[in-house]
């Protein structure tokens, strides 16, 4: 009923077995989503190396081959380092020889994205490479990483030494990644438990700790001994901020939390390893004119190997967890009584939510969720728990509003509803929309967000009413919807 209060009548019709609890309790709601695959069921490790961050500027190669995003377009069965072109592409050979890769590489001038159509989008992949990047990520590419780690990505860090800024931009490869790890929207606190050193290391062999059960350091590409230093860094571990963190290889002299030359963590579902240096990574090899050093077959160093072992356990290979584009994705439509028609169930809702009273009228059938319309302070929640799939690159999630109200002012917002995304822990990730009195209108409006960049998570959708102390608004949803693909 258009500006009227809401009956105190219907608080009487709500008392009983149909009433739904007034608190939210973030992921105790029903859950009706498709199981994703994990990485390490598939038969092929998806892996982006990256070449949109001025990766050959200067003396560096940073890349698998000149044919990009698919090196198979230079030679579609490289048998050696030479068959494609690049100062890395040992490793690329290496990975695509044993038939378990499939390899891309995001090209000069693209940016790094996560739960896009794109299809050089991180969604799509198991790991993703940085190797030396020599431009900041911008602050949507550092929220793509990070997301694409905390949904079960494998993200590869290889940095050099301080100084090493290659194209002259002010920014080098080791305040790169601390900016990354410190300066990003989706967690700033140290979340990988570790920063890189700002030092030049000129020379040496770090060595790999004694752990006979580590698969970086002994895995299907063999056992790693040591590692080499020619102008490079290490990082200082932080377990009291992520107890993960692990340092492998050290350098000669340290351990502990010091002098970690290669390191290993987790965050979220995902995997994270720090190289200190892009020397091991070079093989001498390269477009013409650059100066490069052959650390891959280095016969004091055991490098090879411990870029293939890690890469495999980045991709899930080993054991258990999931890439963050890892799984596959059956259309459907993901939310529980979406049209609230079952009443109180799978939604969390405030006390008289969730109706059939006709002073309202429902969009479809008999229910809908009507929120505040009290004319006196109130606040009214709704909200459900939901797993997007890790491997869809589309997330829609939809709702009709309708809103009307006794409020005159067509400048103030007196009374507001809020859509948001919260995670498991209750902090929101995002508020998608704020509407209010000034928002009312005749009949129902649908509203569509993407969620795309939430695949791989449980998430709880929360709308949460809010209404001052005179004339009532009124927030009626219905028909929602998730519908992934």
């Amino acid at each position: 009923m258009l500006g009227s209060t809401r009956s105190s009548g219907r608080y009487a019709r709500l008392t009983g077995a149909a009433a739904v609890l007034g608190v939210l309790v973030a992921g105790t709601a029903a859950v009706q989503a498709a199981t994703p695959t994990t990485a390490a069921a598939a038969t092929t490790h998806r892996v982006l190396f990256d070449n949109a961050h001025a990766e050959t500027a200067g003396n560096a190669d940073w890349i698998i081959s000149t044919s990009q995003p698919d090196p198979l377009g230079q030679n579609s069965s490289p048998s050696s380092e030479t068959s494609w072109t690049g100062a890395i592409s040992s490793w690329g050979v290496a990975l695509q020889k044993t038939g378990n890769y499939s390899l891309k590489t995001l090209p000069s001038g693209s940016s790094i994205t996560y739960g896009t159509s794109s299809a050089t989008d991180l969604s799509n992949f198991d790991t993703f490479v940085l190797p030396e990047p020599n431009v900041l990520l911008t602050t949507a590419e550092k929220t793509a990483v990070m997301k694409f780690v905390q949904n079960g990505g494998g993200l590869f860090l290889v940095s050099d030494h301080t100084g090493s800024d290659r194209n002259n931009d002010g920014s080098d490869s080791p305040v790169i990644i601390n900016d990354l790890m410190t300066n990003n929207s989706v967690d700033s606190t140290d979340p990988f438990g570790f920063s890189v050193d700002l030092l030049n290391i000129t020379s040496g062999n770090p060595a790999a700790i004694s752990d006979s059960t580590n698969p970086v350091l002994h895995g299907s590409f063999g056992t790693v001994t040591k590692s080499l230093i020619a102008n490079g860094t290490t990082a200082t571990l932080k377990p009291a901020d992520n107890s993960s963190v692990k340092g492998l290889l050290y350098r000669s002299g340290y351990s502990g939390n010091t002098g970690a030359f290669f390191a290993t963590s987790t965050f979220g579902s995902g995997r994270v390893a720090f190289w200190g240096d892009s020397s091991p990574i070079d093989d001498g090899t390269g477009q013409s004119g650059n100066t490069l050093y052959d650390g891959w077959n280095d016969t004091s160093a055991t490098n090879a190997v411990l870029a293939l072992n890690a890469t495999e356990w980045l991709a899930g290979a080993t054991s258990s967890g999931g890439g963050g584009g890892s799984g596959t994705c059956t259309a459907a439509q993901l939310l529980g009584n979406p049209g609230f028609e079952s009443g109180g169930t799978t939604w969390t809702a405030s006390s008289g939510v969730i109706t059939n009273s006709t002073s309202e009228a429902a969009r479809t059938g008999s229910y809908k969720a009507w929120l505040d319309g009290y004319g006196s302070a109130t606040t009214d929640t709704l909200s459900q728990a939901v797993t997007i799939p890790s491997g869809c690159t589309t997330a829609a999630f939809s709702f009709y509003l309708h809103v009307d109200t006794a409020e005159t002012s067509t400048s103030t917002a007196y009374d507001t509803l809020k859509v948001q995304v919260l995670n498991s822990s209750g902090t929101v990730l995002s508020t998608l929309a704020t509407y209010s009195n000034l928002n009312a209108a005749t009949g129902y409006t649908q509203r569509t967000f993407s969620l795309a960049g939430y695949a791989g998570q449980t998430v709880t959708l929360k709308f949460t009413g809010t209404e001052g102390s005179s004339f009532q608004t009124s927030f009626v949803l219905d028909d929602t919807a998730l519908n992934v693909s």
